[in-house]
């Protein structure tokens, strides 16, 4: 059985929306750093990593969400590592609160990138056996992510804070572009029940990404579909639910 482990946090103000609900990339911030802690603590940490030329990257998340947390509260944020195969590694995220209900459920995918030719390298025993995560064979396919066929688009320059000791975009940046772009109104106003989110290529300082967007109403309430694109290559992809906050 795979380690968890397990941080407590309380959500400050500044990780909070104008409805002082926790924000996306907030949220994300958080729980790699709950991941992070389990790796040190494990000696497992990212000079550990980078001392074999590589680094983790995430290449897709998929979120489940039953209410974002409020401004104030006071979290229990527990990590595994689930499972891995010979490139990827499977590591659960979940979010709950006081009372001990789930708020929020992550399931990531994780890569060990080669930081000289930025190529995938598989994974390494010495990095992955103190987590006692489960060896499989299969690759883990999520749900599919449809594409943005009649949407609009919004540009954004990437800035020098955007990027990462990894030296590409922090993935929560491109939540800042994902979500940005559906405007005020609809922001204050619905928050997401689910987000699936493929990350493709990486995205480097200067370059000027697209927002593409499309809102779809459906039977179960909004529906948006995402894609940033550069020069009309897409270099992440995402599908959201959406529900009128309460």
């Amino acid at each position: 059985m795979a380690k968890k482990f397990t941080t407590p946090y309380e959500v400050a103000y500044y990780d909070g929306d104008i409805t002082r609900k926790m924000t996306i990339p907030s949220m994300l911030a958080v729980v790699i750093k709950t991941s992070e802690e389990q790796s040190d603590a494990l000696d497992r940490g990212s000079d550990f990593v980078a001392s074999f030329g590589l680094g983790w990257v995430i290449t897709n998340y998929e979120i489940h969400i039953t209410r974002l947390p409020k401004v104030g509260e006071k979290l229990a944020v527990t990590t595994q590592a689930m499972a891995y195969n010979k490139y990827f590694c499977y590591r659960n995220f979940w979010v709950h609160d006081e009372q001990g209900n789930e708020c929020v459920l992550i399931k990531s995918t994780f890569v060990l990138m080669d930081k000289e030719n930025r190529k995938m390298s598989s994974v390494l025993p010495e990095i992955i056996e103190p987590y006692e995560s489960e060896k499989i064979k299969k690759i883990y396919r999520g749900e599919k992510i449809e594409k943005v066929e009649d949407g609009e688009f919004l540009p954004y320059r990437v800035r020098y804070f955007d990027i990462d000791g990894n030296q590409h975009v922090n993935n929560a940046i491109y939540f800042n572009w994902l979500l940005d772009v559906l405007g005020y109104d609809f922001l204050s106003t619905y928050e997401p029940t689910f987000i699936n989110v493929k990350f493709d290529k990486e995205v480097e300082y200067g370059q000027v990404v697209e927002s593409h967007y499309e809102m779809l109403d459906t039977d179960e309430g909004k529906t948006t579909r995402h894609e940033i694109r550069i020069d009309g290559q897409i270099y992440c992809e995402a599908n959201m639910k959406w529900k009128k906050s309460q």
